[in-house]
């Protein structure tokens, strides 16, 4: 609306005083450009590599849209600004419908009884369809000869399990000492 009312005042002095035709210059796609680039910018900000994946890039692609739509309604286009806003709703509503990325989490679990709390937590994560992307082991000793393990697992799962029943049902096991969600 600022740049349409810059564009309105331009000609309201052009007509009033024709000397300065020549002169003013109102350029109504400067400002959209700005902004479309400044919001791009700022999306690229959002996009993360990291191991071999990519994160962040449908908050850029959200950030740029919301900004376009916002263009659109500051430039008085209500029709097309609704029409856009449903047109994304509808996308993002049926992906998430149809497309669901499981998360990589890390767990961390310490444990005693090495061999039964293994053979435990790998039934556990197979009857669960819960896959292992990778695991990271670790012996304490303590000092009455007794050993803690600890495992930290990259694990991957479905549909069909919740990320906090996870850590409740393995936490339920006599030699499980502690399970934690990290960020490594």
């Amino acid at each position: 609306m600022i740049q349409k009312n810059l564009g309105f005042n331009a000609l309201a002095v052009a007509q009033q005083y024709p000397q300065y035709k020549g002169i003013l210059r109102v350029d109504e796609a400067r400002l959209i450009a700005q902004v479309v680039s400044g919001i791009g910018f700022l999306g690229a900000g959002t996009i993360i590599v990291e191991n071999h994946s990519i994160r962040g890039l449908t908050t850029a692609a959200s950030l740029w849209v919301v900004a376009c739509i916002g263009i659109a309604i500051g430039m008085g286009n209500y029709i097309i600004a609704i029409s856009g806003f449903l047109v994304v709703f509808s996308v993002v509503a049926f992906l998430k419908k149809i497309i669901r990325i499981s998360p990589v989490r890390k767990l961390k679990v310490e444990y005693k009884q090495k061999v039964e709390t293994k053979e435990f937590i790998d039934g556990y994560f197979k009857e669960n369809k819960i896959s292992v992307e990778d695991v990271k082991f670790r012996v304490s000793k303590l000092n009455n000869n007794n050993s803690i393990y600890t495992n930290i697992y990259s694990i991957d799962f479905g549909k069909n399990v919740d990320y906090v029943d996870i850590v409740e049902n393995l936490s339920m096991n006599e030699n499980i000492v502690k399970v934690e969600t990290i960020n490594v």
